[in-house]
Parts: C-alpha cells; sequence; structure tokens
C-alpha cells in the first residue's frame, strides 16, 4: 500500500513538471528572468527604481488588453480593432468631460462606447457569421475615424473640472508606491484568470476554441459567448483608454496606432494558440511583459528602435515554433 501511494505520488510529481516544462508561458517567463538579468549587469539605468516604475507602467496597457484578446484567440477569433477602440474611447472620454461633465460620466460613456463595439462586432460574427479579420478590420478603420470626427482632429488636453481627478486615476501611485496601472493590471488579471479557470463561462470559451462543432452539440451557447467574449474584448481596450488617458493627460487621434499587433503578439507569445482551444491569463502578461523588455532594452544598449518590430517578430515566429514542436511530440 505504502509503495502504490509512494508510486502515486512521483507519478503526480513528475506529470506537475513535465507540465511546466511544456508550458510556453514558462518558458517565456524564464526569458523576462534572464533578460532582466542581463541587463542589470550590462547597464546602469535598468536596474534603477525609476525605470522599473516606467517598465511596469508602460507594460500595464498592452498587458490589460492583452487579456481580452486572449479570450478571443482561445475562441478561436482575433480582434484588430482593439488599438482603434482604445483611441475611440479615449476621445470619448476627453470629449464628455472637455465639455464639463463629470469624470464618472466620461468614464460611464467610454465604457458604454466599447460594449456597444463589441456587441456589433459580435453579432456579425457569430450571428452572421463574418470571419472576424474582416469585421474587426473594418471596426479599425470606423472607430479612428469616429474619433477623428468626435474631436474635429483635434489634441484634446483639458478634462473639465474634474482635470485632476483624471490625472491622479491614470498617473498616481496610491498603493505603496506602485504605479496604478500595474494595480488595476493585476486586478483584472486575477478576474480574466478566475473567470478562464473556475467558471463555466471559461470552460465554453475554451470547449468553443476546442472544437466549435462539438461544443454546439453538447449544448453551450456559442453564439452568446461569442458576442460576450467580443465585448470583453473591447471593454478591455476601453478601460486601457482610460487609464492611459489619465496617465498621458492628453489624447490625440494616433494613440493606440498599431498596438493591435503589440496586444496579439503578447498573447500569442505568452501562450495562446491563433487555431483556438490554449491560453491563459498569466500568459498574456509575461508575454506584455517580454516586448516591453525588448523596448526598454533597445534605448539602453544603444540600439536603433527600428530593430524593435524585428526581436517582437523573431520572439512571435519562435513561440508558435514551439508550439509547433510540442503538438508534434504529443502526437507521436
Amino acid at each position: 500500500m505504502a509503495i502504490t501511494l509512494d508510486r502515486t505520488i512521483e507519478q503526480k510529481q513528475h506529470s506537475w513538471l513535465a507540465a511546466i516544462l511544456a508550458s510556453q508561458t514558462f518558458w517565456v517567463l524564464i526569458a523576462v528572468i534572464l533578460a532582466c538579468l542581463f541587463l542589470s549587469f550590462a547597464t546602469d539605468s535598468f536596474a534603477t527604481a525609476k525605470n522599473l516604475y516606467n517598465i511596469t507602467r508602460n507594460v500595464t496597457f498592452v498587458a490589460i488588453i492583452a487579456l481580452g484578446m486572449t479570450m478571443v484567440i482561445i475562441t478561436g477569433g482575433i480582434d484588430l480593432s482593439v488599438g482603434s477602440v482604445l483611441c475611440l474611447c479615449s476621445m470619448v472620454l476627453a470629449v464628455v468631460m472637455h465639455a464639463g461633465y463629470s469624470i464618472e460620466v466620461g468614464i460611464a460613456a467610454s465604457i458604454g462606447t466599447a460594449l456597444l463595439i463589441g456587441v456589433f462586432n459580435g453579432l456579425l460574427i457569430a450571428y452572421l457569421g463574418f470571419p472576424p479579420f474582416v469585421v474587426t478590420l473594418g471596426m479599425l478603420s470606423i472607430a479612428r475615424s469616429i474619433a477623428m470626427v468626435a474631436s474635429n482632429n483635434t489634441v484634446v488636453f483639458q478634462f473639465g473640472p474634474d482635470h485632476d481627478k483624471l490625472l491622479a486615476l491614470g498617473g498616481g501611485a496610491w498603493l505603496l508606491g506602485i504605479a496604478n496601472p500595474v494595480i488595476y493590471m493585476i486586478v483584472l488579471a486575477l478576474i480574466t484568470g478566475f473567470l478562464l479557470r473556475w467558471t463555466r463561462f471559461g470552460r465554453y470559451i475554451f470547449a468553443i476554441g476546442g472544437n466549435e462543432h462539438a461544443a454546439t452539440l453538447t449544448g453551450v451557447p456559442v453564439r452568446k459567448i461569442k458576442v460576450a467574449v467580443y465585448m470583453i474584448s473591447a471593454l478591455s481596450a476601453g478601460l486601457a483608454g482610460i487609464i492611459q488617458t489619465g496617465w498621458l493627460g492628453a489624447v490625440t487621434t494616433n494613440i493606440g496606432a498599431g498596438m493591435e499587433l503589440q496586444v496579439i503578439a503578447a498573447a500569442v507569445i505568452g501562450g495562446a494558440n491563433l487555431a483556438g482551444g490554449v491560453g491563459t491569463a498569466f500568459g498574456a502578461l509575461i508575454g506584455a511583459a517580454l516586448i516591453e523588455v525588448i523596448r526598454n532594452s533597445l534605448g539602453l544598449l544603444g540600439i536603433n528602435a527600428f530593430w524593435q518590430g524585428t526581436f517582437i517578430g523573431g520572439a512571435i515566429v519562435l513561440a508558435v515554433l514551439f508550439d509547433r514542436i510540442r503538438n508534434f511530440r504529443q502526437s507521436e
């Protein structure tokens, strides 16, 4: 009996270790740690309190949107509109507050705009059968165009009577000197992780990504879940827009341009599979962290910033290669 128990424990420990070593997220985390250690010794400015504060704050905007994007990718979809949605939601917030309304009204208008966009994308994709790529690519153009119309393509930097409240919301550090955006990111990551790991909604998301037809046959409300997922993706972009507006203290129609590529990269590097069925909230954070460390390190090492796309693209290719090798081994 004791031998059997020992063998069972040993098998569980072995399977647990094997699962960690097979996890893409684990190896990306190791890469982030090694990169941080290298930069700490190679440069004098990386490990300073100011630089680490900037890194952790800067990573939050991509990471928050990547949480929503990860859900979309798990279902086998894609959302190319998040950068423009961030821009539109930021502009709605800025214009509403500039008109003299309170910060609560501005945030409500911004979040309402995000949810409306998410519903629009989700209905076209889930109920009318439009390809996610086409719908969200169209929304990428529509949302930024509406942002230009709403602001007359000007910079908004005066936010009415609650101007200081908005700046404190995005640029303050209310808890233990930690930047507010980092706190928001951690809270949202915990919520996302809980939804994916412990709720029926999360199981439905993975079921759709694993086999949508089988999920439909087993009674999963596929269409409703898809609409909800695209609403969450747009909402995450809207929240990031609100936070980033408070941090920057101004909104232009260029805000969020090209951000969708960084967000998708963060999700994929963190372990989300573009074919669907795989992804974690923690992976989204780690992927975003690697991208920010790469961006930050180029300047510190004196490397031309134009190489950033090459390094991030290479990381994506390596992530997909890792996934292919893992799938090949599992199929043997």
